[in-house]
């Protein structure tokens, strides 16, 4: 525990402003096309269904759609100036994560008791042309679950910028980036899809429920699969792509274990870079980038 502390104790340092700015990782540009969210539900859906997974709604044949992701080379890209939040929604790709810091009573207290530096974490979900998502849990239900359709709390899929601008300007929360620096196949995109069918609309424990989650994790011990948190979430979702090992159970992870002051040892070489911290306001919205020097 005592080391753990200091590694959230460098996190906490980056902040305060201590780390240096760094670099991003410059990516291939996508092409994109305009979608509502019907269609997007509709392009995951039978995605899901051509690799045999089940959504729970019927589909009809679809043209297969090109691939149009690309790769994502790794070229470091010095950042000198503020960015958009529309030029970080391009940078971002599919497992990428998302770290918030609020200010509430609640996110003070799962800062407290997890003895991290955030209190929420989601990941990017990037598929071919669509829009970026955001994949995680919450007790809100004010934005679309663009898997369902329908708004509900709890694990949900959501439009990434609708996202990061609500938790950044309605719930007042910093909120930074991390880059996942792997080349992230086909197959680890289908298993992650499979991963959203099986967990979208599972709630959010209730306050006894997320400290029995969580304790239980600390023993090693797997939750009962009817509720989840984010971190638990990430952490699930990480071990379906292979991404990280099945040793501790999901509901091990909170959300700074997600942050560089920790150690998250990533399998087959992956990495994920320093943070970038966004700031979103109502009119000039910007980014400041941060490249930590740690990296997990």
């Amino acid at each position: 525990m005592k080391r753990r502390s200091t590694w959230k104790l460098v996190g906490l340092a980056g902040l305060a402003g201590v780390a240096a700015t760094g670099v991003a990782v410059a990516r291939s540009h996508r092409q994109r096309r305009s979608y509502t969210p019907e269609d997007v539900r509709a392009r995951l859906q039978h995605r899901l269904a051509s690799v045999g997974g089940t959504s729970g709604a019927e589909v009809e044949p679809e043209p297969k759609q090109p691939d149009q992701h690309g790769p994502r080379p790794n070229v470091a890209h010095t950042v000198s100036e503020p960015l958009t939040l529309e030029q970080a929604a391009e940078l971002t790709r599919t497992g990428d994560l998302w770290l918030f810091r609020g200010p509430s009573a609640a996110d003070r207290a799962i800062r407290t008791f997890t003895n991290s530096p955030v209190n929420h974490v989601g990941m990017a979900v990037v598929l071919e042309d669509l829009p970026p998502l955001m994949w995680h849990a919450e007790l809100g239900q004010s934005l679309l679950d663009v898997w369902t359709g329908t708004r509900h709390r709890g694990v949900q899929l959501h439009d990434l910028r609708e996202a990061v601008t609500t938790w950044s300007v309605r719930y007042r929360q910093d909120c930074w980036l991390r880059q996942l620096d792997t080349q992230v196949t086909k197959n680890m995109e289908d298993a992650l899809l499979q991963e959203v069918a099986r967990k979208d609309g599972m709630p959010f424990p209730a306050t006894l429920g997320l400290v029995a989650h969580w304790a239980r994790g600390r023993l090693r011990q797997p939750a009962p699969a009817e509720a989840a948190y984010c971190a638990e979430v990430v952490a699930s979702s990480y071990q379906a792509m292979g991404l990280l090992s099945h040793k501790r159970p999901a509901n091990w992870y909170d959300p700074g274990r997600f942050w560089s002051g920790d150690r998250l040892d990533l399998l087959g070489g992956a990495k994920l870079g320093g943070e970038i911290e966004i700031l979103v306001g109502n009119e000039n919205e910007t980014i400041r980038v941060r490249h930590r020097s740690k990296q997990a």
